[in-house]
């Protein structure tokens, strides 16, 4: 399924695919102290930020996962990425971040909300993986929200050298 197209409305926000037009905010907002929790670092040329953007591009367009950039409903202004990746498996896995100047106004889970209500309308899924490292508790209240339990616990080592145990949620579709 493609995901080029497709516009996910909320109360709050926009999620709409990723293009290069928001290549420079990316850059600039996805920093080290916004990856402490993440398996990516942080890039250090722009160049590795348009890497980025034109691979999930392309994976939108084969549909193998929806990667969009989240914006103000209301300004359009810039807020983070998400996306829903493998989606042509059973066990697709949610992910989000939200830049620091945003962050306490619960756009994160507002989005993953979305995901989720998409997620159940349009996926044929087993259940939903949503890993978080056990120490990042903003982001366990997201999984824990949408009804996710601790599948399973491991520890790794993300693209910054730093190990971290993560927590492996699983949600599962609503019923029909």
């Amino acid at each position: 399924m493609k995901t080029t197209n497709i516009i996910i409305e909320t109360k709050n926000l926009l999620l709409q695919p990723i293009t290069l037009d928001y290549k420079e905010e990316i850059f600039k907002e996805f920093t080290p102290e916004i990856t402490t929790y993440m398996f990516p670092k942080s890039p250090d040329k722009i160049e590795e930020t348009i890497e980025f953007i034109e691979t999930a591009m392309k994976e939108n367009e084969e549909g193998s996962n929806f990667q969009v950039v989240v914006l103000n409903k209301a300004t359009k202004e810039y807020l983070g990425n998400a996306g829903i990746h493998n989606i042509n498996t059973k066990t697709p896995e949610l992910g989000i971040w939200i830049k620091k100047s945003a962050h306490g106004n619960a756009y994160g889970k507002e989005a993953m909300i979305a995901f989720k209500e998409w997620a159940d309308k349009n996926l044929d899924y087993k259940y939903i993986l949503y890993p978080v490292v056990d120490v990042n508790y903003a982001s366990k209240r997201i999984p824990e929200f949408l009804g996710g339990k601790i599948f399973r616990e491991y520890d790794e080592e993300n693209m910054s050298g730093r190990n971290q145990h993560l927590l492996e949620y699983r949600i599962y579709p609503n019923q029909k």
